[in-house]
């Protein structure tokens, strides 16, 4: 029997939280903890997962979304959490992680089998970046929490395997939604969230030649919809708009297998 695939799966993406699982063998990471403990350990049941399966936590900034459950979790489990410098200063909670080690966003690192690429993103964080993640064959790019694409971005992303991207929302819909101007002038900016028009764009200009998996991320609740994501991710890649999956709030998304 030859070795597990690279796997990913999510325990729930949207504003009121984040987490990813990233598998290889043994190995298994998760990305950003917006959950409490007890949530996490029932969102890990529904993939055939417990606590203490988790080898690391990967941080990708200091917003509650991402990060109100990483020091609980990281007591509770003891297993290392890694985060940017600019990240661990702005948590202002450093010393209740027990096991807690800083990452250059410019330089790869290996997680027992996997190989983790952080790279810096333009957001309203302190040090915030993303990730993309190797077993050595196969490579899923991780991007969320962007305002804006870059071409760093797309050359970090370019023949990805799988992708799970964010398509925050619809222009036209934040534009003409309830939200405070400030509020939306913060999601729409450069610093913010990358809307469907901007997902879309991005993929049309990256090598998708590979890609197995496109996963829509980060949807917003009040400023998007399923359909109007799949509509713009599905025209930028020409392909069958079912074809898109997409990591929800409450249920997230359950194993894709990077063969």
């Amino acid at each position: 029997m030859g070795a597990a695939p690279l796997r990913f799966a999510s325990l729930g993406s949207g504003s009121r939280g984040n987490a990813t699982v990233v598998r290889k063998n043994g190995t298994c990471l998760l990305v950003d903890c917006g959950f409490s403990t007890p949530q996490v350990r029932k969102r890990l049941g529904r993939l055939g997962l417990e606590l203490e399966d988790l080898s690391a936590i990967l941080v990708t900034h200091e917003h509650g979304d991402h990060m109100r459950g990483v020091a609980a979790l990281a007591r509770k489990t003891g297993v290392p959490v890694w985060m940017t410098p600019g990240t661990a200063a702005a948590f202002g909670k450093s010393s209740e992680v027990p096991n807690l080690r800083r990452l250059n966003c410019h330089r790869s690192f290996t997680i027992g089998d996997i190989e983790v690429q952080p790279f810096p993103v333009p957001h309203d964080a302190r040090e915030p970046c993303q990730f993309a993640f190797s077993d050595g064959a196969r490579r899923l790019g991780l991007l969320t929490d962007t305002g804006s694409p870059t071409p760093h971005i797309q050359a970090l992303l370019d023949g990805c395997d799988a992708l799970m991207i964010e398509s925050n929302h619809d222009e036209t819909l934040l534009a003409n939604s309830a939200y405070p101007a400030p509020v939306r002038a913060r999601i729409g900016g450069r610093h913010g969230h990358l809307s469907n028009r901007q997902a879309a764009s991005l993929l049309s200009g990256m090598d998708c030649s590979r890609l197995q998996h496109l996963v829509a991320a980060h949807l917003s609740e009040q400023n998007n919809t399923v359909s109007h994501v799949r509509q713009a991710l599905g025209a930028a890649l020409g392909c069958a708009t079912h074809w898109i999956a997409v990591a929800g709030q409450d249920q997230g998304l359950g194993w894709r297998d990077i063969l």
